[in-house]
């Protein structure tokens, strides 16, 4: 049984700069450079900060994917989880 407060009970929040919005996009993405190919990390968007975001990451050639959270699962992108309250 989950404990009040655990990771898998809180909700994400959106990883724009001073948002704490509940999110509700995933946005996958790999910096080449940085990461192997196979890679994934996660940012969380809500809706007002969903395009914003994508085009941070799109026009630098990261962005993979955009999911609706409720369609997406930890085990999408290995490796740390959404940022959440």
């Amino acid at each position: 049984m989950e404990s009040p407060g655990s990771p898998q009970t809180q909700t994400p929040v959106c990883s724009a700069k001073g948002c704490r919005s509940d999110a509700r996009w995933v946005l996958v993405w790999n910096n080449p450079k940085l990461h192997t190919p196979d890679r994934r990390k996660t940012w969380a968007a809500c809706e007002e900060h969903r395009e914003h975001l994508s085009q941070f990451l799109g026009v630098r050639g990261f962005l993979k994917e955009v999911v609706a959270l409720a369609d997406w699962t930890p085990q999408d992108a290995p490796g740390p989880g959404l940022p959440s309250r």
